[in-house]
């Protein structure tokens, strides 16, 4: 993330964001917040914000939400995948959301719903909050407060005489791939940023909306500031811009970083033969959850200018989010993993920045950095050595101990396009996130087969990276260890990746077997269900598992397991235990299953395992 204000292609320095900080909080948020209420529905920064007959912004998320996972692990056509998981997700805010927007509208509350985390964007007073919290329908209540999405670190204008191929590019090996004839040809990248000066020359020929003479913004941009957000009452752009439009620098810079070239010498992109589609989720760098959920919306089925007709078989490729959800600005988060997660489920990448808050550990603390889902990454300058703002690993923000960055990649003055025509060099970790995303739309031109496997892609870019270690101990490592909470799994190198991606390879076929298992009264009860390739693991193979109900149920019957099992080289089995739960009650047998989903490097034979739970009670 990078925060330098530009202003018609002319460095002015950092910004402050202390002063707009104080702007946005309006004094509330350092007042202490209220005790949760309504059985802890309510996040206590609505309580603050509504307090004194005052009125706020707020998100409403729905108690139903619809679990996409299993579609995507059963569907593998891209369209077809797009098409059912957007039909779920929609059918799902539809019925849940229906009745409360109907009371909404009678009420004349202003809102926004949204499908893709089934959570409604609402303005309203305590009396609107307390209404809510108290329906059987509302899961919870969250924040939608004004945020800093752009963090400063440093900044200067360059010229505009290109001068070849950037050092940046060549170092994650794009050239290699280039020379092979792949440059991102037929792929879509997209980012969600203060939008894109879609004119400018490095990047108007790659706008999936430009057809050489014609302009056709349907589909291929959104706006989701729709009024003003950082208090100073208007903005360069407008509100509703019809129009990729930059409001201050910071997206036309990441998205010439991705696709950047002027066709004269100015080669700043990754994948120049990709597309490009965008959305403004911030007003001069400060947005709010709800406007970064709706560009989420948007990425899974573009729209229309008016927001209809949506269409997923339009959907980008891989989105570089260089952008956070700061908890210091009191973010709410809960919607905006779900939102992440559902792209995920959809086949779109995301490569996130992991923050600029190093070198201390643990700082990398900011949503969507933090998610599992997430491919979260750090900054490096010319020499591969990490940058010192690059924030480390592992996240503690959420008690996970999440080891991230997942991956590095150059983010040192970094030369790119700038709104007006002109160029910069800037540092930041939002400059490295678009170094991978659009890496990927690069590797999935080359390898059809692996585009929209996100798990696969991710982890071949992991095993071919630049193996870095640190002496930084964060979360126990050693000076040996990769991965590690500075570097992650290493500096990108996509030229590798290409080559073992299409390296014969021996495929694997992973199966999972029935189980039968006594309760645990009589003696302890642990069901031992058994994993198996068909023949050993040539390097590691991964595969994730999950319990899933059946007439016996988590929490009474077992405890609901999930997790990743690695088969290092020469292995063929492993084994997942699930503790059951023994009561006194005499009972029939029962059953639940055990699911295999998302492999790497391994195609699933068989999903899915019954275990049956055997009553022992003593007659």
């Amino acid at each position: 993330m990078v925060g330098a204000s530009l202003r018609g292609g002319i460095f002015r320095g950092v910004i402050l964001i202390a002063v707009a900080a104080a702007l946005l909080a309006g004094g509330v948020a350092a007042q202490a917040p209220e005790p949760m209420s309504f059985k802890g529905k309510i996040d206590p920064r609505v309580l603050v914000d509504t307090r004194n007959g005052a009125t706020a912004h707020f998100m409403v998320v729905m108690q139903d939400q619809e679990n996409v996972a299993r579609i995507a692990d059963s569907t593998h056509d891209r369209r077809t995948l797009g098409l059912r998981v957007v039909s779920s997700l929609e059918a799902t805010a539809e019925t849940a959301q229906t009745p409360l927007r109907r009371e909404l509208a009678r009420r004349g509350v202003s809102f926004r719903p949204f499908w893709i985390s089934n959570s409604i964007a609402v303005r309203g007073d305590r009396s609107l909050v307390e209404w809510l919290a108290a329906r059987d329908d509302v899961a919870r209540i969250e924040a939608d407060r004004a945020f800093h999405g752009v963090e400063a670190v440093t900044g200067h204008t360059v010229s505009s005489t290109g001068t070849g191929v950037e050092w940046n590019v060549a170092q994650i090996g794009a050239p290699g791939l280039w020379a092979a004839g792949f440059t991102g040809q037929g792929m879509v990248y997209a980012n969600a940023d203060t939008g894109v000066s879609w004119t400018h020359p490095a990047l108007k020929n790659h706008y999936r909306g430009w057809n050489g003479s014609t302009v056709s913004n349907d589909y291929n941009w959104h706006d989701s500031v729709h009024s003003d957000i950082n208090g100073n009452g208007t903005n360069p752009c407008g509100f509703d811009s019809t129009a990729p439009c930059d409001d201050q620098f910071h997206g036309t810079h990441t998205m010439g970083t991705a696709v950047g070239d002027d066709g004269a010498g100015n080669q700043i992109g990754v994948a120049p033969g990709a597309k490009w589609i965008a959305c403004r989720n911030m007003d001069e760098g400060v947005g709010r959850p709800s406007t970064y959920i709706e560009c989420y919306q948007f990425f899974a089925a573009p729209t229309n200018l008016s927001g209809g007709a949506p269409d997923p078989s339009l959907r980008p490729d891989a989105v570089g989010n260089s952008y956070a959800c700061p908890p210091v600005e009191q973010c709410s988060t809960t919607s905006l993993q779900t939102a992440v997660d559902n792209l995920r489920s959809l086949g779109v990448f995301m490569a996130v920045s992991a923050g600029n808050s190093g070198p201390a550990c643990s700082t990398v603390s900011d949503p969507p950095a933090i998610y599992d889902s997430s491919i979260t990454v750090g900054a490096t300058d010319s020499n591969d050595q990490i940058a010192t703002f690059s924030s480390r690993g592992p996240v503690n923000v959420d008690g996970s101990g999440r080891p991230k960055p997942d991956l590095v990649a150059p983010g040192v003055s970094v030369r790119s396009s700038v709104p007006n025509g002109g160029y910069a060099s800037l540092s930041g970790t939002s400059m490295a996130a678009p170094h991978v995303a659009a890496a990927v739309v690069l590797l999935w031109s080359a390898v059809p087969n692996l585009r929209r496997n996100v798990d696969a892609t991710e982890r071949v870019l992991e095993q071919t990276a630049s193996t870095k270690t640190t002496t930084n101990a964060c979360g126990g490592n050693k000076a040996t260890d990769v991965p590690n909470e500075t570097f992650g799994f290493g500096r990108i190198d996509v030229l590798a990746a290409y080559k073992a991606a299409t390296s014969p390879t021996i495929v694997r076929s992973v199966s999972v077997r029935n189980t039968s298992v006594r309760e645990g009264t009589v003696r302890a009860g642990i069901a031992s269900v058994r994993v198996a390739l068909n023949g050993a693991a040539p390097s590691n193979i991964r595969v994730g598992y999950r319990t899933v109900d059946g007439t016996a149920k988590a929490g009474r019957d077992y405890v609901r397991t999930s997790g990743t099992l690695t088969f290092s080289a020469g292995e063929t089995v492993k084994t997942v235990r699930i503790r059951l739960i023994a009561d006194k009650k005499r009972e029939p047998t029962e059953r639940f299953f055990v699911e295999l989903r998302r492999p790497a490097d391994a195609t699933i034979a068989r999903a899915r395992a019954t275990v049956t739970i055997v009553d022992d009670d003593q007659r």
